[in-house]
């Protein structure tokens, strides 16, 4: 099923996101995470390409093969990461037939991070122009990434909205966001892309607070700021484990549950592989998604 078509269907869509293990560590690890999250029925579990999302050697099929099992095993659809910078249009085509073969149908084309030690290909320069050779290859449901706070690399919020709009025209169906930690930087957003003219879905991604060392490297990664309230419970709790596990848990709760009450498209997880977070965060949003779907 075209990921596309479950945002006609429900107000709210829930998905989940988790990524493949390391080389050095057992495969196994991943489908005992499947095991207990598949258990909550998300409406799609996205797989991420490679570490740190840059993809690399043998990372492409690792990824296709753990997306063609939860189709197949957990009966879940599956959404495909795929990167631009170090892919080339022989690799590309690879891995769009192996996905095609295996019944995977939804791709998140993204542009991937630069690793200091390796030259950028240059087939695809940005995610943009992934998308349309995906969309030009054929019989896929193309979803993009978007930053409520702007790309790091954007030179102005209007710059940013402009490169979205191309990667919507290029093909992406739906959108979904990288981490924030104010919901009134998705809602400007979401202002921004309306008056843009881009008016396809866009799922807010959420990010659960497990620990401090984490949530500072995604947002040196992505750019997130830290509002008042979010710097004040990391300072807190900062040396106490537990407690900022409970407290993360319970301010990721607040985010979604405004979102959803604000008519969010869908809520998308990074579950962090971490199912006892990701199960927590569902028993306190279950009844109002559920409520949201009935509306």
């Amino acid at each position: 099923m075209k990921i596309r078509q479950m945002f006609d269907n429900k107000n709210t869509v829930f998905s989940l996101e988790v990524f493949p293990p390391k080389k050095t560590s057992n495969i196994d690890t991943i489908y005992t995470t499947l095991d207990q999250l598949s258990e909550l029925k998300p409406d799609f579990i996205s797989v991420t390409y490679g570490a740190g999302g840059s993809g690399g050697i043998g990372t492409g099929s690792l990824t296709a093969k753990i997306a063609g099992d939860i189709k197949s095993k957990y009966h879940i659809e599956p959404m495909a990461h795929l990167t631009s910078i170090y892919t080339t249009k022989p690799s590309a085509h690879a891995i769009l037939t192996e996905l095609q073969e295996l019944g995977v149908e939804n791709i998140l084309a993204l542009r991937g991070d630069r690793m200091p030690e390796r030259e950028p290909e240059t087939d695809f320069v940005y995610a943009s122009d992934l998308t349309k050779y995906i969309a030009d290859f054929g019989g896929f449901d193309i979803c993009g990434a978007c930053y409520p706070e702007g790309h790091p690399q954007s030179a102005s919020l209007i710059e940013d909205t402009i490169a979205l709009r191309h990667k919507v025209d290029a093909g992406a169906s739906h959108l979904v966001s990288q981490l924030f930690f104010d919901n009134q930087d998705f809602y400007d957003f979401r202002d921004r892309m309306h008056l843009a003219g881009i008016n396809v879905p866009v799922e807010a991604g959420i990010m659960p607070v497990l620990n401090k060392k984490n949530i500072e490297r995604m947002v040196t990664m992505c750019g997130a700021s830290l509002p008042k309230k979010f710097a004040k419970m990391l300072a807190r709790y900062e040396n106490n484990p537990e407690a900022l596990f409970d407290a993360g848990i319970a301010y990721a709760v607040d985010q979604i549950i405004d979102l959803i009450s604000n008519g969010v498209d869908g809520i998308h997880l990074y579950a962090m592989n971490n199912p006892k977070a990701v199960y927590k965060i569902y028993e306190r949003i279950e009844t109002i998604l559920h409520a949201s779907n009935r509306a």
